[in-house]
């Protein structure tokens, strides 16, 4: 809390560290007389909020099963220099309805998430048509894009195939790179998957099926020239075209911050964990490999199922450029040393890696191509900032079309 009493923001420690943690790991009820005169006060809280901590009182708070579930802290005891036995004896017992109001507030939280995620279904059901059977027959039956041999370069503009035939050209990605024939996937299950994947994305100005397509190109043409993709394992290299190809779906068009700030459905749903959107593209990707006639993955032994939702569930969480900037060190750490083909967190760098490589593609086409797409990222962006402008919210700078220099914001990306 701030001095006016006010919810900043959250103080996080690690769970070894501090009063708080000691408490956690090893049960014991903590009487501290003089706070900062002891080895384990974190003073920064005081720093930070101005309040002034004299004395502590900290305990466990324990379930049925004597299982640790939290900590209390009382600070500062009125009319008294510290706290007595006698208040470590009332805190113990104060403890236990603590644990039965954490216990009802986690049931509460389950049914409002279950709450949250059935208005989603509801919402994808009556936002998105169904693929009938005649459309999946249909695009199984012509499987195979004419111009696979000019896809195969990295240099080809995917934005040049029509969202017709698109579907297609998606298909002989899955067939081009093996991965029909290794995995056992019916095309009939392939096509509807690829139908209800196209059906999945909105149309905001960017973040749509195009990108989408573009994005799960690259990877194609990666996989086509670039060495590198010799030292994946072949259930790595089919999550990962799995991923680029969902790792948007039902974007609307707004970012991880807008969500937060708009105190969307999707932000109660998935602000506690992080990457809002990218939680909640993988949700939809669960959904559809859900829907009747399009689970791909059925020919999957159970471990393989398994490691391939694990494996496409964190190439999309890649997407989120927070996740990136947080894992550029151990990059760079790889770089200098050398990939380790036995090394499992190189193996998981790398995914997260060619992940960022192939949602950011665009700026490696030709001039002409590469500008266009940076308007449509930049006209998506203003309608973010005129939404957050009309609540009376100051949109950040790259987001402000009234306060935007777009070639000084390119130029300092470049150099971020």
């Amino acid at each position: 809390l701030n001095k006016n009493g006010g919810n900043d923001k959250d103080i996080r420690l690690p769970l070894s560290q501090g009063i708080a943690g000691y408490v956690a790991t090893t049960g014991e009820v903590l009487n501290i007389k003089d706070a900062y005169s002891h080895e384990l006060f974190y003073k920064d809280v005081d720093l930070a909020t101005g309040f002034r901590t004299r004395n502590i009182l900290c305990f466990p708070i324990k379930n049925e099963e004597n299982m640790i579930i939290g900590v209390a802290e009382l600070c500062n005891k009125v009319r008294a220099e510290c706290f007595t036995i006698e208040d470590e004896n009332l805190a113990l017992q104060f403890s236990a309805y603590c644990a039965i109001s954490i216990h009802q507030s986690m049931l509460y939280k389950g049914v409002v998430d279950a709450q949250n995620r059935n208005q989603l279904a509801n919402e994808l059901m009556l936002y998105h048509m169904q693929v009938s059977e005649k459309e999946a027959l249909r695009l199984a039956e012509n499987h195979r894009y004419d111009g696979a041999q000019e896809m195969s370069r990295c240099s080809f503009l995917p934005r040049s195939i029509s969202l017709k035939d698109s579907p297609t050209a998606c298909l002989t990605f899955f067939e081009d790179m093996g991965l029909i024939r290794k995995w056992r996937i019916p095309v009939d299950a392939l096509s509807k998957f690829i139908l209800m994947v196209n059906r999945g994305y909105r149309n905001p100005i960017y973040h749509n099926w195009t990108h989408a397509f573009s994005v799960a190109h690259f990877c194609f043409a990666l996989f086509k020239t670039c060495q590198e993709f010799g030292f994946l394992q072949e259930l790595e290299i089919f999550s990962l075209i799995i991923a680029t190809l969902c790792h948007d779906l039902d974007h609307r068009g707004t970012n991880n911050a807008y969500q937060v700030s708009s105190h969307s459905v999707l932000a109660a749903l998935y602000s506690s964990e992080g990457s809002v959107m990218e939680h909640h593209h993988f949700a939809q990707t669960l959904c559809i490999l859900n829907s009747p006639g399009c689970n791909i993955l059925e020919n999957l032994n159970a471990q393989q199922y398994t490691d391939v939702l694990d494996l496409i569930r964190d190439n999309i969480l890649a997407t989120d450029l927070s996740h990136h900037l947080r894992i550029v060190k151990h990059l760079q750490s790889m770089a200098e040393s050398g990939f380790d083909p036995e090394n499992a967190d190189h193996h998981h760098l790398l995914l997260c890696l060619l992940m960022t490589s192939c949602d950011l593609c665009a700026c490696t086409k030709e001039w002409e191509s590469a500008q266009a797409v940076a308007e449509l990222i930049y006209k998506e962006f203003f309608s973010q900032g005129d939404l957050e402008r009309a609540v009376g919210v100051q949109p950040m700078e790259m987001m402000d079309r009234e306060r935007a220099c777009i070639p000084e914001l390119q130029r300092s990306e470049e150099r971020l």
